[in-house]
């Protein structure tokens, strides 16, 4: 009897305790970050890039937990059903957190209510590439080839359904072309095909096409930026010619519905001041990424945004949920 009320008495003590009473205590021991992709991925590398800042800064490791499959959905499931505690985080990006919600019937999660947005890290553009065997050196050419040759330009993605996939319907209703979808299981497929003179042309990350413009292997047409890169002053913006015309994913640090606000404050904090060091920036600029050190809000707001309007291209699209 004793043992029991001692128990319900230190229950209590702990339920009993504020947010920012746990928070003066975290972190005492190894935060795990679930990066819902293998190595190599985006999210993957920023969450590498941060991760001995963030131990040098809270002093406790930080082990990068690689958890591919289904679309991210098997990672971000495991974050979903952790304790709310600080102690095990996750890297979301825009194509895990609102285009599978949209692409899917079945998802396992609720990217607005199963997960709480902590900072974000960066944020990315796509690129229009096309087959230096094709004749288009333009935006305009490749468009106004696809209005008068309907269903013969080819455009590669990485699948039915997947970001680029959404990007590439995105641009074709905005611009008013037509072409023919040919999904790979990933975007190396697209390019080996690409570089053969197969596929024409595709929307890819700009991380992704850096390598192959500037040696040459693939023509670069045009980045969806709203301005010009300062690094590619002679790229021009596709909103030149088809006004409007923005896209690109994000990537940034979550963790389970729950965790106290202190606790999303101070890895805000951290996060924010990692992004800032001399050779974090020197590397995220070179991968062609924007750094962002905003506070959780505009997370919360970006991710709103993005299911409005990424919901409205695939209502546009006809799309039907796999």
């Amino acid at each position: 009897m004793i043992r029991k009320l001692l128990a319900l008495c230190a229950a209590s003590l702990l339920a009993g305790m504020s947010g920012q009473a746990l928070a003066q205590a975290y972190p005492n021991k190894p935060i795990r970050i679930i990066v819902p992709a293998g190595p190599g991925d985006s999210c993957d590398i920023l969450t590498r890039l941060i991760a001995p800042k963030l131990t040098e800064r809270l002093g406790q490791p930080i082990v990068v937990d690689n958890r591919a499959g289904s679309a991210g959905q098997l990672g971000l499931t495991l974050l979903k059903q952790a304790a709310p505690d600080g102690y095990t985080l996750g890297c979301g990006q825009g194509g895990n957190m609102v285009i599978v919600p949209l692409a899917y019937a079945k998802v396992s999660y609720d990217s607005r209510k199963d997960f709480t947005p902590m900072a974000m890290m960066a944020s990315n553009f796509v690129a229009l590439v096309v087959s230096p065997k094709t004749p288009f050196k333009t935006v305009k050419e490749l468009i106004d080839y696809g209005k008068a040759n309907p269903g013969k330009l080819t455009f590669g993605t990485n699948g039915e359904g997947a970001f680029l996939h959404f990007a590439t319907e995105q641009l074709r209703m905005m611009a008013g072309f037509d072409y023919m979808h040919v999904p790979y299981r990933d975007m190396n497929a697209v390019f080996t095909q690409m570089l053969g003179g197969d596929i024409d042309a595709s929307v890819g990350s700009f991380i992704s096409v850096q390598p192959l413009a500037d040696s040459g292997k693939l023509r670069l047409l045009g980045i969806a930026r709203a301005t010009r890169s300062p690094d590619y002053p002679n790229v021009p913006t596709i909103a030149e010619t088809v006004p409007g015309y923005t896209s690109g994913g994000w990537f940034g640090i979550i963790g389970p519905a729950g965790v106290p606000k202190e606790i999303v404050a101070l890895i805000n904090k951290e996060v924010n001041w990692a992004l800032q060091q001399p050779d974090i920036r020197d590397r995220m600029k070179k991968l062609g990424l924007e750094i962002h050190t905003e506070p959780p809000e505009f997370f919360t707001e970006l991710m709103r945004k993005d299911f409005e309007n990424w919901g409205k291209v695939v209502k546009g699209m006809g799309f039907k949920p796999l």
